[in-house]
């Protein structure tokens, strides 16, 4: 007999094999309709595909290690709910440390979920990713200058922060839980 968690992963499993299919007959019907773009297309596809060959392996094993040595409580008490400023801080510091690609963080934040960590850092985390990165601010420097450099950042970390704290909200009153 089936529990309850087999059933809901199966469901899911299946979902994303039909998914999976729809894309790909989708992108069979464009490529029958466009002939002309399937160059680009395979050429594009074929280097995105050797990306993640590359970087997903480490990321894999990245995510091992943060599941056997960062606890729960550990996660809970730095960017749980009642973090506060610090849990925002700390999202923002470590979304822009990094600088590999926005793909590369959808399964930290999916184990910082697991967790317990917040959907707004969460948020605050990945926007930080994909918008603050640290060499990024330093050519931002040279090449715009400090005035525009702080304008945006400072800018940015405001409504990243906003953003956080009102999808966070939006989702607590739509009454899903992640």
């Amino acid at each position: 007999m089936k529990t309850p968690e087999k059933k809901n992963r199966s469901k899911a499993m299946l979902r994303d094999t039909a998914f999976l299919g729809a894309v790909l007959v989708a992108a069979v019907i464009l490529l029958l309709i466009f002939p002309d773009k399937k160059r680009a297309v395979v050429s594009s596809s074929r280097g995105f595909f050797v990306e993640m060959i590359w970087i997903l392996p480490a990321v894999m094993v990245l995510m091992g290690l943060f599941k056997v040595w960062v606890s729960k409580d550990t996660v809970v008490k730095y960017l749980g709910k009642t973090s506060g400023i610090r849990g925002i801080s700390l999202a923002i510091f470590f979304g822009a440390l990094p600088t590999g690609p926005l793909y590369v963080a959808f399964p930290m934040a999916a184990a910082l979920i697991r967790k317990g960590a917040s959907l707004s850092n969460i948020i605050i985390f990945l926007s930080a990713w994909a918008c603050i990165k640290i060499p990024q601010e330093m050519v931002e420097l040279q090449f715009l200058g400090l005035k525009f450099m702080a304008a945006r950042l400072f800018l940015t970390i405001v409504f990243v922060v906003i953003m956080g704290m009102f999808i966070e909200h939006l989702i607590g009153w739509s009454g899903k839980e992640m």
